[in-house]
């Protein structure tokens, strides 16, 4: 049965940046922290299609870096304080928020990539030698 029949229709912040499934909205899409689990627990949609690649981490490092640097650049100019003290309140808070970013935003991919049905590019007639390498 289609998936649009048996399951509601789901936006992406109801289930990505929560790390539910894409498909049902209540089964884990995470194993662990950042892996992701091998099929739903509630509607068995296999996870095998999941390939969220380097894309989450771009997005945290434009996020967090141009909210690290305004910081760290407002901190200099408004206090001027010692570089070290600049370093002791940027770098951990820099590293919290690439931590807390990532996993929405993997989650948030992932149900694109779902809800959108993308998948690795396929030549229809399979003939390779017309790609350009």
């Amino acid at each position: 049965m289609d998936d649009l029949m048996r399951y509601p229709t789901l936006t992406v912040g109801q289930t990505g940046m929560k790390g539910k499934c894409p498909r049902c909205g209540r089964g884990r899409l995470f194993s662990s922290f950042l892996t992701t689990a091998d099929k739903c627990e509630r509607c068995d949609l296999d996870f095998a299609f999941i390939d969220s690649g380097d894309g989450p981490a771009v997005f945290v490092i434009f996020i967090v870096g141009f909210l690290a640097v305004v910081g760290v650049l407002m901190t200099e100019v408004m206090f001027t304080p010692p570089i070290w003290l600049n370093m002791m309140i940027w770098m951990p808070l820099t590293l919290f928020l690439c931590l807390i970013f990532l996993r929405p935003l993997k989650g948030l991919l992932i149900a694109q990539q779902y809800q959108r049905k993308a998948a690795e590019g396929i030549l229809q007639d399979g003939d390779r030698s017309k790609d350009v390498q």
